[in-house]
C-alpha cells in the first residue's frame, strides 16, 4: 500500500487533493497533517476533516510543520513514499502585518519537511535491502505571487522572479530555492507547483470570492482595490487537484545540471477582469436565491502587497501532462453559490 503524506491537509487544497485520493484510488493511505491554526475559521477546517475522517485509510495528526520532532515522528512512524506539503501560511496582506507566521511555516516548516526527506534515504543508503527506499516524490505548493512586479505576460516559469513584493511572495521563492539545492545535494525529486489564484466550494473565506460573498449576504459595501482594473487567472479547486494528482505520479527526470527538479504554473491560462469576475459572482448568488441586489462598491486605489494581474503560461503542463485547467468562471462560481448556500443558509 502506498503511503501519501499531505500536510496542511484540513486547508482548501488539501482535504480537496486528500478525498480526491481516497475517494478515487485503492491501495493507497493518506497521512494527513494540519495545526488548525486560526488565520481563518477553524470550523471551515474542521468540516473539511470530517468528511475525510469518514473514508478509509486516512490518518490525521493534528501538529504543525514547524515542530521538527514531529515531522521526524510522522516519516519514521508511517513512512511516506509521496510528500505534497501544501501546509503554509497563506496570504499576501497578511503577511504584511504578521511576518513571523510566515518565517515559522514557510521556511522553518519548509525546511523540516525537507530534511525528513533527506533522511528518509538513511537506511535505504545503509542497506541495499532495506524495505522502505525513502521518498519517491516531494510536491509543494509555489504560488503566482513569486511573479512579483514582472510585466511580461503570461508568465512563464523560465521567467526570473527576483521582485516579490511581499514577504509571502519571498517566502514561496524561497521555498523553490531550497527544494532545488536538496534536489542537487540529496537526489530528492521534488516538483513545485506555483498556483494561480485558486477557488470553489468550501474554500477559504479570505480569498475575495468569499469576502464579498459574505459582505454582499450581510449588506455590506465591497472594496474594489486599483479602482477595478485588475486582472486575475482564476483556476477552479477541481483543476487544481487534477494537476496536483498527475504531477504527483511522475517524478521529474534529470535535468540539463543533473537535478531531479522541476516548477509548473498551474492555473486557468485566461486572466478575468476584476469588474467581470464580481458580476459574475453576483449573478450566480442571484440565481441561488444567496442575495436580492448586488452590492454597493467602494473602489480604493492598489493595496501594498498586490499585483496588476496574474496570467499563468501552462505550456509545460500540457506538454509534461496533456492536462490544461479549463473551467469557465461562470461554472466555478456558481458551485460556489451552491455550497455556500447548503454550508451557511
Amino acid at each position: 500500500m502506498k503511503t501519501i503524506l499531505i500536510t496542511g491537509a484540513a486547508g482548501f487544497i488539501g482535504s480537496s487533493l486528500a478525498k480526491r485520493i481516497l475517494c478515487g484510488e485503492q491501495d493507497v493511505r493518506v497521512i494527513g497533517v494540519d495545526s488548525l491554526t486560526d488565520y481563518y475559521d477553524v470550523n471551515l477546517k474542521e468540516s473539511r476533516l470530517q468528511e475525510l475522517n469518514k473514508l478509509e485509510n486516512f490518518t490525521f495528526i493534528r501538529g504543525s510543520i514547524a515542530d521538527k520532532v514531529l515531522v521526524q515522528e510522522l516519516f519514521l512512524n508511517y513512512q511516506p513514499n509521496i510528500v505534497v506539503n501544501l501546509a503554509a501560511q497563506a496570504g499576501v496582506r497578511y503577511s504584511i502585518d504578521n511576518p513571523d507566521a510566515y518565517i515559522e511555516s514557510n521556511l522553518i516548516g519548509f525546511y523540516n519537511i525537507l530534511e525528513a526527506c533527506r533522511h528518509s534515504y538513511d537506511a535505504a543508503n545503509a542497506d541495499a535491502d532495506a524495505a522502505y527506499p525513502g521518498v519517491e516524490h516531494l510536491v509543494y505548493a509555489s504560488s503566482s505571487s513569486v511573479y512579483g512586479s514582472n510585466e511580461k505576460v503570461p508568465y512563464s516559469t523560465e521567467d526570473r522572479v527576483d521582485n516579490p513584493v511581499s514577504l509571502y511572495a519571498a517566502t514561496k521563492k524561497s521555498n523553490e530555492l531550497m527544494a532545488h539545492a536538496y534536489s542537487k545535494l540529496y537526489g530528492i525529486p521534488s516538483t513545485g507547483l506555483r498556483f494561480f489564484t485558486v477557488y470553489g466550494p468550501a474554500g477559504r473565506p479570505d480569498m475575495a470570492y468569499f469576502k464579498f460573498t459574505n459582505k454582499i449576504v450581510k449588506g455590506e459595501k465591497i472594496q474594489i482595490y486599483n479602482y477595478g482594473d485588475m486582472k486575475r487567472d482564476f483556476t477552479y479547486i477541481d483543476d487544481i487537484v487534477t494537476g496536483v494528482r498527475k504531477v504527483m505520479e511522475r517524478p521529474p527526470a534529470e535535468n540539463a545540471q543533473g537535478v531531479r527538479y522541476k516548477v509548473y504554473n498551474i492555473g486557468n491560462h485566461r486572466p478575468e477582469d476584476l469588474l467581470h469576475f464580481v458580476e459574475v459572482l453576483e449573478q450566480c448568488l442571484l440565481e441561488e436565491g444567496i442575495i436580492e441586489k448586488a452590492a454597493e462598491k467602494e473602489f480604493l486605489p492598489m493595496q501594498p502587497g498586490d499585483v496588476y494581474q496574474t496570467y499563468a503560461d501552462t505550456e509545460e503542463l500540457v506538454r509534461d501532462f496533456g492536462f490544461c485547467p479549463d473551467t469557465a468562471l461562470e461554472d466555478g462560481l456558481r458551485q460556489f453559490a451552491r455550497w455556500y448556500k447548503e454550508y451557511y443558509m
